[in-house]
């Protein structure tokens, strides 16, 4: 990041870092109509087949301060998450999203920190779990499709190694440095019931918490019936 504009890691995944987001991933919010995205300058792709979007719980919702269980095995059910969780990760739009995030207690993450105008590349990782960490560290400005519109300097290990579970149920381990293992630590940290404002100070996280939950009480309130 060195000699670039200071610019927020956001993971606005659920989860999501948006810096360099590829523009098709904004193109599968399927319920913007297709002429707004051509105003936009965008391609209108058809929807991926048997995907679908899901909600994504906002802080402070108390399923995001629970612990996440291993699966058994990545079987269809886990396959069609994985996919699921792909889908509303592009249209949030985002980098990386946790299964916790979306009201899933199970451990899997998605992944794809490709940049602008490069191929997706993702990874869907089901029970990740950290075998080494370097001894040096970065600091990145990250957010959260959880903790919306709010940012803060975390300090994390610079690269990590992670076993895990594939999609078609193989263990594999991946080797990951910058933004990527940034990502990686933001995601396992949702399995955990952990988010990126507890890594930062309880009187800057109680403001964000109070500030969040201020918003969802006027949202409700403006939602309820006359």
């Amino acid at each position: 990041m060195e000699g670039m504009a200071r610019v927020p890691l956001v993971m606005c995944w659920p989860g999501h870092f948006c810096q360099g987001l590829r523009s098709d991933a904004l193109v599968q919010l399927t319920d913007i109509a297709p002429t707004l995205l051509e105003v936009a300058g965008l391609d209108v792709p058809e929807r991926m087949n048997g995907r679908s979007l899901l909600p994504i719980l906002t802080a402070p919702d108390p399923r995001l301060k629970k612990k996440s269980k291993p699966v058994e095995r990545v079987d269809a059910g886990v396959r069609k998450l994985m996919d699921d969780m792909l889908e509303t990760m592009y249209a949030a739009p985002g980098i990386g999203l946790a299964a916790p995030q979306v009201g899933v207690l199970k451990r899997v993450i998605v992944v794809d920190v490709s940049e602008k105008d490069s191929p997706p590349a993702p990874f869907a990782l089901a029970n990740p779990e950290i075998l080494w960490v370097s001894d040096h560290d970065n600091t990145h400005e990250e957010g959260c499709l959880s903790v919306p519109e709010h940012y803060a300097d975390v300090v994390r290990p610079a690269e990590v190694r992670v076993r895990y579970l594939d999609r078609d149920n193989e263990i594999r381990e991946l080797h990951a440095d910058g933004m990527l293992a940034t990502c990686v630590q933001h995601e396992i940290d949702h399995l955990d019931g952990i988010l990126f404002i507890d890594h930062i100070s309880a009187l800057k996280r109680n403001m964000i918490l109070r500030k969040l939950l201020k918003e969802k009480k006027l949202a409700a309130k403006e939602a309820a019936p006359a």
